[in-house]
C-alpha cells in the first residue's frame, strides 16, 4: 500500500518578505570547518596559514591535546612575515617540505587562507599550484580560504568542496554525487539506501580518502544534504553537472523527500521506493514522536548562524509540531532552500544576514521557548531567562537521515527538559 504523505502548507514561504539586515554580527570564522574535514578526510591534511590566534582556535575548537597528531596544523605567520621582511613563499615552501617528509601518509594537502595571510596578500593559489606540480603524483596541493573577515564558519566546508571540484578531472559517466561532509555513519545509511534503491554508481565529495576515479561533467547529477554548500554547486555546475533540488535530509519528511527527488531523477518505480523507505520512515516518525511531546506547541527563535535554520525550521515545525516566531539564516539561496521554504508553513519573519541588537530586540519581544543562536549569544540569553541551543552542535552531530531523526529532535527538546527540572527544583 502506498504511504500517504502530509499535504505541505496552503502557503509556503518561499515567496515571503526577506528582512535584509547588515550590521554587527557574531559568527565563528571559516577555520572551524576544518575540526569536521580533517576527520572525514583521512589521508588529507590541513595547514592554515596564520597567526597564533588561529593556531589557538583550532586547538581549543578540536578539544585537542598536546601529545595528539591531528591532520590539520597552523604555519604561523611572526612579524617578520607581517612586516614583508622575509619571504612568506619561501618559509611556507619550507614549511611543506618539512610536513610531508614527516607525514608520507598525506595525499592531499590544504593551504587555508586566513585573515592575517589575506591582509598581506600572500598568493596561496600560486604556491598550491608549484606545490601541487612539485609533488605530483602523490600528493595534490589545494587552496581555499578559511578567513572569518564577513562569512559564517560552515562557509569553510563550502570553500574546501568547492577547490576540490575545480580539481577534479572530466567524465562522461552518467553518475550522482553526493555532496557534503558526514559522519561516516550517516554516510553508510545514505549509501545503502540509495543502492537498496537500485542507483548505480553514486559517489560522494568529500571521499574520506582521496578518490582519483572521482570526476564530473555533463551526464552528472548531484544531490547536496548541506544548505550552506551554494559555491560547490556553482562549481559543479560550472563543470556541466546538474542540480537536483530537493529538501535537506533532516528528519522523516525531509529525508523522504530527498530520497523521493534522487530516485525521480533515476526512475525508481514507487513500489520499489515505498519497499525500500517504509521501515526506515516509520522508525523515524516514532523517534521523532518522543522527542515532539516535549517541542509540541512550543515556539522558536533562530539567530543566523550555520545556514541549517531554514531546513531545521521545516523540521521543527512540520515534523514536530513547534510554531517559529523568526527564521534568520546569514544568507537564503533559494536556489538550494527553496524546497525547504514550499513546505516551512506561513507565518514566521525571515531574516538573512545579521544586525545582533535589532534581533535580540526581536528575540526578547517574542519571548520564544527555545532561541537557536550561537555561542557568543548563549549564555546572556540564558542568564536573561531563555533556553537555548547552540547552533554549531547541529553541525557537529549526525543529524541527517531517518536513523538520526530522532536524534535530531532530541538536540532542541534537551533544553527544554533541563529547563523544566530547573523549574521543578526551585519550586521545590
Amino acid at each position: 500500500m502506498t504511504r500517504q504523505d502530509p499535504p505541505p502548507p496552503t502557503l509556503g514561504c518561499r515567496d515571503t518578505p526577506v528582512i535584509k539586515e547588515r550590521g554587527q554580527h557574531e559568527v565563528f570564522c571559516g577555520l572551524t570547518g576544518i575540526i569536521w574535514l580533517h576527520r572525514k578526510m583521512q589521508d588529507a591534511f590541513f595547514l592554515v596559514v596564520g597567526s597564533r590566534t588561529c593556531a589557538h582556535l583550532l586547538q581549543s575548537a578540536a578539544g585537542v591535546m598536546i601529545f595528539a597528531e591531528p591532520r590539520f596544523g597552523t604555519a604561523i605567520l611572526e612579524e617578520t612575515d607581517l612586516a614583508g621582511l622575509a619571504d612568506a613563499q619561501v618559509e611556507l615552501e619550507r614549511e611543506v617540505e618539512r610536513l610531508l617528509s614527516r607525514r608520507p601518509d598525506i595525499r592531499q594537502l590544504f593551504l587555508v587562507g586566513s585573515c592575517p595571510s589575506e591582509v598581506i596578500k600572500l598568493d596561496l593559489s600560486k604556491a598550491a599550484q608549484r606545490l601541487s606540480a612539485k609533488h605530483a603524483p602523490h600528493v595534490r596541493v589545494l587552496n581555499y580560504s578559511g578567513s572569518g573577515i564577513e562569512t559564517t564558519f560552515t562557509e569553510g566546508e563550502d570553500a574546501c568542496l568547492a577547490a576540490m571540484v575545480e580539481a577534479l578531472p572530466h567524465t562522461n559517466a552518467r553518475q550522482l554525487i553526493v555532496v557534503g561532509a558526514l559522519p561516516d555513519v550517516v554516510e553508510d545509511q545514505a549509501l545503502g539506501l540509495l543502492d537498496a534503491l537500485g542507483i548505480e554508481n553514486v559517489r560522494v565529495l568529500p571521499a574520506r580518502r582521496r578518490d582519483d576515479t572521482l570526476a564530473v561533467g555533463p551526464n552528472t547529477v548531484f544531490a547536496l544534504t548541506q544548505p550552506f554548500l551554494g559555491g560547490t554547486a556553482a562549481a559543479l555546475e560550472r563543470r556541466g553537472a546538474r542540480h537536483i533540488p530537493a529538501t535537506f535530509p533532516f528528519g522523516e519528511e525531509g529525508t523522504t523527500a530527498w530520497l523521493r527527488a534522487v530516485s525521480k531523477e533515476f526512475g525508481v518505480e514507487a513500489q520499489l521506493f515505498d519497499a525500500v523507505t517504509d521501515a526506515p520512515r516509520d522508525r523515524a516518525r516514532r523517534a521523532v514522536a518522543q522527542a515532539a511531546e516535549t517541542l509540541r506547541d512550543k515556539s522558536v527563535f533562530f539567530f543566523p548562524d550555520s545556514q541549517l535554520e531554514i531546513p531545521l525550521a521545516r523540521f521543527l515545525t512540520r515534523e514536530c509540531g513547534m510554531t517559529a516566531l523568526e527564521v534568520g539564516a546569514p544568507y537564503i539561496h533559494k536556489g538550494l532552500v527553496g524546497p525547504d521554504l514550499d513546505l516551512l508553513p506561513e507565518g514566521p519573519r525571515l531574516a538573512e544576514g545579521q544586525d545582533v541588537d535589532k534581533q535580540l530586540d526581536r528575540c526578547m519581544a517574542g519571548r520564544p521557548d527555545l532561541t537557536v543562536c550561537g555561542l557568543g549569544l548563549a549564555n546572556p540569553l540564558e542568564a536573561e531567562g531563555f533556553a537555548t541551543k547552540w547552533a554549531i552542535e547541529l553541525v557537529f552531530s549526525p543529524v541527517h537521515f531517518y536513523e538520526q531523526a530522532g536524534d535530531l529532535a532530541g538536540l532542541f527538546s534537551r533544553p527544554l527538559r533541563r529547563r523544566e527540572l530547573l523549574r521543578l527544583e526551585a519550586a521545590e
